[in-house]
């Protein structure tokens, strides 16, 4: 793939930097030096190997999944001009 003038200036015009024509060029270069890498990588065989979450075999720490209200929703709506329970109360601005 490869990224002519065109396209470097609407990469340019979509991350909002500011490019003049005398760089373009040289962006022109950049851009296709980093999709040559790229393509180079899909030749890498990554067949059998399994995806990993770092370089070192490691288990995500996990917590139980319980449902619990925290113990704090009077610390919650302490604060609250209007409460009623544990609930902000608020006007109404729908008719």
């Amino acid at each position: 793939m490869s990224v002519d003038a065109a396209t470097v200036r609407r990469i340019a015009h979509l991350a909002r930097i500011a490019v003049t024509d005398a760089e373009v060029p040289h962006l022109q270069g950049e851009l296709n030096a980093i999709l040559a890498f790229v393509e180079q990588l899909s030749e890498v065989n990554v067949e059998g190997v399994e995806p990993m979450t770092s370089v070192t075999p490691m288990a995500m720490k996990k917590r139980p999944d319980v449902v619990d209200d925290g113990d704090i929703a009077d610390a919650v709506v302490a604060n609250a001009p209007a409460r009623e329970d544990h609930f902000f109360t608020v006007p109404k601005v729908v008719e």
